[in-house]
């Protein structure tokens, strides 16, 4: 398997991992009691929400270096001889990500709001933790966006640049489609979700913030998180209509599955196009989709 088949089947698993907690989100928001789940699920499931957040980012910042390094540089971060690298790698952004969300799986709790005389899954902090808050806000904002957004944005610039004067810049730019598609999907569910939070940090650092601020805050925050859970959904989507061998493997499964699947068109595409998106690094230079 190469380097960014790896990293995408992580960042799959983050995706599912995210998916599995929807309900539980999706009950709070109907049911007129709120949150019925407990304290425990509510720290479970606001945690995974945290994990999947950073490991995406950080898996996708991942990919993009190594297309920077194999491309601009001409060099392998990674390397087939030494596939215990690249699982390292995943492993370590998994744990990082683990250790971020520690925060939210100290402060999480179910907690009733008597005026509304509802329960919620929200962040507990009690005073004397505003510290906490304000420590765990800022390390979101930098670590989990802000940082690895400008390394994307650096490498993918540079690659751009690269193509544009390289030969062959055609099919280098169609073996990055789909990388380049997955970033610009995260960024755009994404962003949103990260520019209102942001605001809300600023709002609630001050102590004569408005009530119609705070609730229009809220409704902003519940409007584009939905749409950063939305990414999980596209993703899926991207593989199969923009990777060539996905669809090739996918077509397969399902044959393999007993489903009738015509293949013929899809052959002769793949015929054509002899390598994949998924190509390793060394092979960019040539590689088609």
């Amino acid at each position: 398997t190469c380097v960014t088949d790896t990293f995408i089947l992580h960042l799959a698993l983050t995706d599912v991992l995210l998916l599995v907690t929807l309900p539980m989100w999706a009950a709070q928001a109907a049911q007129a009691d709120g949150w019925t789940f407990g304290t425990p699920l509510c720290k479970i499931t606001g945690s995974v929400f945290m994990i999947n957040f950073y490991c995406g980012i950080f898996l996708l910042g991942c990919i993009s270096l190594d297309r920077y390094l194999s491309i601009v540089h001409a060099t392998q971060m990674y390397s087939r001889r030494k596939p215990w690298v690249v699982h390292t790698s995943c492993l370590v952004a998994w744990l990082f990500s683990l250790l971020l969300s520690i925060s939210d799986m100290i402060f999480l709790e179910a907690v009733v709001d008597n005026r509304q005389k509802t329960t919620k899954c929200v962040r507990n902090y009690l005073s004397g933790y505003c510290r906490w808050w304000l420590a765990s806000r800022l390390t979101y904002h930098l670590v989990g966006f802000l940082l690895p957004s400008a390394v994307m944005v650096f490498c993918y610039s540079g690659i751009l640049r690269r193509l544009r004067c390289g030969s062959q810049g055609l099919q280098k730019q169609r073996a990055i489609r789909v990388i380049v598609t997955v970033v610009a999907v995260f960024f755009l569910c994404w962003t949103p979700y990260n520019i209102t939070l942001m605001v809300d940090t600023l709002q609630s650092s001050r102590s004569n913030t408005e009530c119609g601020m705070k609730m229009s805050l809220g409704k902003a925050m519940t409007v584009t998180s939905t749409v950063g859970y939305l990414h999980c959904s596209l993703n899926p989507i991207l593989y199969a209509f923009v990777g060539v061998k996905f669809r090739r493997q996918l077509l397969a499964l399902l044959s393999a599955l007993g489903c009738r699947v015509k293949t013929s068109r899809l052959q002769s595409t793949v015929s054509s196009r002899r390598s994949s998106i998924w190509s390793e690094s060394a092979e960019t230079s040539t590689v088609a989709v």
